[in-house]
């Protein structure tokens, strides 16, 4: 690909580091960027500057937010006895979508996977652990993607719950096999949440 300017193939390149964009389709936004109004771009260079140097991780859940504790952990309406595992941030957002879940989350920020390098103590799985502890827990829902790798990350984490007193399932297997939650749709993924079924259950299945 030709480029008559330094300035826009290095833009170019730039936005084409984004997942699932290309040479072309970073080509056609830079290209949109630069037909817009001049303020435009920069509110939105301000936006990602500004997301990059000021966002939090919620000290109790691990997922994104303003201040030390997320809106969901915060919220007085929400299930503090309830914690759903998930593996990434996106999965709150999909699980958050369908209106059904009533609790709070545990982002672990993975999934195990020894192909990647990824084993459990590149995850939060210990400070889930410590939270469990905590005695204020009575129930955790794994919502891992049931894929190999999240299957793993919920055996390992079900093995460490060993002897507290503490009501584990998982979501029901209205989702195909292989598929990632962020992508299931609404209706199906609040279902399986419904449904849920013991872990020790799915084991057998």
């Amino acid at each position: 690909m030709e480029f008559s300017s330094k300035l826009l193939e290095n833009a170019v390149n730039e936005m084409a580091q984004l997942p699932g964009i290309g040479k072309r389709t970073a080509l056609r936004l830079v290209l949109h960027l630069l037909r817009q109004p001049r303020e435009q771009s920069f509110l939105l260079a301000g936006a990602i500057k500004k997301v990059r140097e000021e966002i939090n991780f919620c000290k109790s859940c691990h997922n994104i937010s303003d201040k030390d504790l997320c809106e969901i952990c915060t919220n007085p309406m929400r299930k503090k006895e309830l914690i759903c595992v998930v593996e990434d941030i996106r999965d709150v957002m999909a699980i958050e979508s369908t209106g059904i879940f009533k609790g709070l989350y545990h982002v672990l920020g993975g999934k195990i996977s020894p192909m990647d390098g990824i084993g459990p103590q590149d995850l939060k799985i210990d400070s889930l652990i410590t939270k469990a502890k905590s005695g204020d827990i009575k129930e955790l829902i794994f919502a891992m993607s049931p894929t190999m790798e999240g299957d793993t990350t919920n055996f390992y984490t079900f093995k460490q719950l060993q002897g507290l007193n503490i009501a584990t399932s998982t979501i029901a297997r209205g989702i195909a096999a292989g598929n990632e939650l962020e992508y299931t749709d609404e209706i199906t993924l609040g279902r399986s949440i419904i449904d849920r079924v013991p872990f020790e259950a799915s084991l057998k299945l």
